[in-house]
């Protein structure tokens, strides 16, 4: 019985004399990604509404799942378009309305209505009363409910006349595209994922950088984050993926540093690595997933430490979780059943049996100078040969 739908955001509407510059985002992101399924669509903006018009062979399911991967939109509310002929007609439409998609309704009812054409001869109470009576008298079992209805019935009165009773949930955030750049260090894990999802979430376009230790970690390991990259992508665009061979590099490290500071200081050239894509990507930033004590990389002290090597600011939108909270995002957003497969990546693979968990920054960079013969060399050739995929 559908055949348009309108977009509800949040945010976007308090930007002021800025709004349409979000309000268009938004618009040509939906566009965008309703061409990737079969169907004929038609996204306007009337009025502080978006609204997407379907025709064609198109499927609501399809449509309804596309919808619900644009960041910025909140809700998603399937729409019933009648042709506007006075308040009996209205009656008539909204009984019929009632009877496809509430039948045998029981429930408590609240009749909303928004009477944008002026020239209607009612105000928007007289309208809300009129089609509320209607139901009272075509639906006895239903009740009003003015203060906590079960369902709300929202009515706009256009050139024609839209009528509305469900809101299916959207990402929320931002338009994509709105807030600049940023490097993901992308891994294996839960936790990185989510974190490009929430930054990605506030508007910014993300890049992101993998890092592979073959023969330590396998093929299947790096299509492992490929994948995760794709699903991240269905809500971002595609994602420009830098795949790293790190292996040479985390052996020198093995080879000349204190083991208990190998997990730091391989941390420490993978922001190296990371910010340089950044930089020639122009990106603003960097992302990681990390959250305070989590591992003993990610305890206060070491944070520091691997800061301490950027020139570019280190966005960690995880850093209060708990695993928990991870863990039920990215269930959420679909990468959890991907990133618990068990392929590892080059993190765990060299994992020190005791690593510190308070390193010196002066301490750590003294021996980073151990590294000096060859370093350099090698990570000159990882940035020279590293692969990259467009993740869509």
């Amino acid at each position: 019985m559908y055949n348009s739908f309108m977009i509800k955001y949040g945010e976007i509407g308090i930007k002021g004399d800025n709004r349409h510059l979000f309000e268009d985002a938004l618009a040509k992101r939906i566009r965008t990604l309703l061409k990737r399924i079969d169907g004929e669509f038609e996204v306007t903006k009337i009025r502080g509404r978006i609204y997407v018009n379907c025709g064609g062979d198109w499927n609501y399911d399809e449509t309804i799942d596309v919808l619900r991967h644009v960041f910025g939109v909140v809700g998603i509310c399937p729409v019933v378009i009648y042709e506007k002929d006075g308040v009996e007609k209205m009656k008539a439409d909204m009984i019929q309305y009632v009877r496809e998609e509430h039948p045998n309704c029981t429930q408590t009812f609240k009749v909303k209505a928004r009477r944008v054409d002026k020239e209607f001869p009612l105000t928007s109470m007289e309208v809300a009363a009129e089609l509320g009576e209607a139901i009272l008298e075509n639906f006895p079992d239903m009740k009003v409910d003015v203060h906590d209805p079960e369902i709300l019935f929202d009515v706009e009165i256009r050139d024609e006349v839209y009528i509305y009773s469900k809101v299916i949930p959207g990402p929320g955030g931002m338009p994509i595209g709105t807030a600049g750049r940023a490097m993901l260090l992308l891994s294996g894990g839960i936790d990185s994922p989510v974190a490009g999802w929430m930054v990605a979430k506030r508007g910014v376009t993300i890049d992101a950088t993998y890092f592979h230790a073959p023969p330590y970690t396998s093929e299947r390991a790096k299509q492992k984050v490929v994948d995760l990259a794709k699903i991240v992508a269905k809500y971002t665009g595609p994602i420009r993926l830098h795949i790293v061979n790190f292996t040479d590099i985390q052996l020198y490290i093995y080879d000349q540093c204190p083991h208990e500071e190998l997990t730091i200081i391989m941390r420490r050239y993978m922001m190296r690595i990371a910010e340089h894509f950044a930089k020639e990507e122009g990106d603003l930033g960097l992302i990681t997933g990390e959250s305070i004590g989590q591992v003993a990389s990610q305890t206060m002290q070491s944070l520091r430490c691997t800061d301490a090597v950027c020139e570019l600011p280190v966005y960690r939108p995880l850093i209060g979780f708990d695993k928990n909270d991870i863990t039920a995002i990215a269930r959420e957003i679909g990468t959890y059943d991907t990133s618990i497969l068990p392929y590892e990546d080059c993190c765990t693979i060299f994992v020190a049996k005791h690593p510190v968990t308070k390193p010196i920054i002066e301490i750590i960079e003294r021996n980073e100078r151990k590294l000096n013969e060859k370093i350099d060399e090698l990570v000159k050739e990882a940035i020279d040969t590293a692969e990259v995929v467009i993740a869509k």
